[in-house]
């Protein structure tokens, strides 16, 4: 039946549509996660320090999120799309006076901005694919909407480390492989970290003028209007959410699994870095664990053809655990591998628990896509702490930065917690 089909006939061109989105907050996320440590370097400050960029960034979505759900609630979702996507190119767009002022706190509110967009486009885009179709589908549709989402990433990756790391002048190292841009004096380090800042610039006003485009493409594309149900009163609406323990722990689960993904990918750079390796190179290695999430995101989505959701986020949280660990405890290439490899593992995790914590919820189910939105905040909230575990240099008999990622560890923990939970809930629920 058509109704069965993951994406009906009727709704391929818009599900392609929106699914292109995918891609474009994709390249955003990625190619912003190494510019942490790109930044750390140019405008010398700590690991912390460097960490507010993913502040600024994932808290763009908390602060967001919601009025997002309210406006598509009010509005359409091709409104809100709409009202995203010129958020999204104003705040790249900012980068050009931020590198023009050299002021680190400007970068920030650049982000800040942005990531209002990506608030807009992820409110409106997640709930707009589930509704596409069956609700029995939903999970596994999501999950084929996410997998554009590391083509984008691998993009930016790939931008991040041939085009921007590669350049900077701050980054080139000596014989024995130490930083040179320490020992200069000011004079010098002030034409450098203006050479290094507009290569940095670039790529973001690129990436504005290629979502004006992409605005004007959704202007005048017609878009099926699915969000026609009875307009209902917020603080009811949070209220029902707030008392469904399954939504309410998958929340939860969220905040974790951005947490551990955000972390992951961000401090790899720092990884390698503690093993002599320089930043354009070490980001190849996330290009590496991006292919990986990739690959297992598609996989992940045919087992759910044959292995309920629920178990197969289970599964791979043990795996998470399972690699993450050896990332902790394995000193050297091999604890590096295992970072990379966690990537695989994480594939299916934001959507499936998006899917599975919308189940049951009915009307609610736009204000309940932004509270999973407003969850991104979780990269926002440990990264920071991280860096600060970095920057402690040594801790006992391993480095700062393997001890580090004991806090993706406690993230994975977290999310089978929540798989097992939700699998018994729902099943309880007749909610399969």
């Amino acid at each position: 039946m058509e109704s069965e089909k993951v994406v009906p006939k009727k709704y391929l061109l818009p599900f392609i549509l929106i699914t292109s989105l995918f891609a474009l907050w994709g390249f955003a996320n990625d190619i912003t996660n190494p510019m942490v440590a790109a930044f750390k370097t140019v405008m010398e400050i700590s690991n912390a320090k460097a960490s507010l960029i993913q502040f600024a960034f994932y808290g763009g979505y908390a602060t967001m999120a919601i009025p997002a759900a309210l406006f598509v609630q009010r509005f359409t979702y091709k409104k809100g799309i709409l009202v995203g996507l010129a958020l999204y190119a104003v705040g790249a767009l900012l980068f050009y006076p931020a590198a023009r002022y050299e002021e680190f706190t400007f970068f920030l509110l650049s982000l800040y901005i942005l990531t209002f967009g990506l608030a807009f486009l992820e409110t409106t885009a997640n709930p707009f694919i589930l509704s596409l179709g069956s609700e029995k589908t939903a999970t596994r549709r999501l999950n084929l909407a996410q997998a554009f989402n590391p083509m984008g990433s691998l993009l930016g990756m790939f931008v991040a480390s041939r085009v921007v790391l590669v350049a900077l002048e701050s980054d080139k190292r000596n014989a024995a492989g130490d930083l040179i841009f320490p020992t200069l004096d000011e004079a010098t380090k002030a034409i450098i970290r203006t050479n290094d800042l507009m290569i940095i610039r670039n790529p973001y006003v690129i990436l504005g003028l290629v979502v004006i485009a992409m605005f004007i493409i959704i202007a005048a594309v017609k878009i099926p209007v699915t969000n026609q149900s009875d307009k209902i009163e917020p603080w009811q609406s949070a209220k029902r959410l707030f008392s469904n323990r399954n939504y309410r722990e998958g929340v939860i689960a969220q905040v974790f699994y951005v947490a551990a993904q955000i972390m992951c990918w961000t401090f790899i750079i720092q990884y390698a870095d503690n093993l002599g390796i320089d930043k354009a190179t070490a980001q190849l290695f996330n290009i590496v664990a991006m292919g990986l999430f990739l690959f297992s995101r598609f996989v992940s989505t045919l087992l759910m053809k044959y292995v309920n959701a629920r178990v197969l986020l289970i599964y791979f949280a043990f795996g998470g655990i399972i690699s993450i660990s050896g990332a902790i405890f394995i000193e050297g290439m091999t604890g590096l591998y295992c970072l990379v490899a966690t990537s695989a593992f994480m594939s299916l995790m934001f959507p499936t628990i998006y899917g599975i914590a919308l189940r049951g919820v009915g009307q609610d189910a736009t204000l309940g896509a932004a509270g999973l939105v407003m969850a991104i905040v979780g990269g926002a909230l440990m990264p920071p702490l991280q860096g600060f575990i970095i920057d402690l240099g040594q801790i006992g008999f391993l480095p700062a930065v393997n001890v580090s990622f004991v806090l993706p560890l406690i993230c994975f923990v977290v999310i089978a917690v929540y798989g097992y939970r939700a699998d018994r809930l729902l099943k309880k629920a007749d909610l399969v």
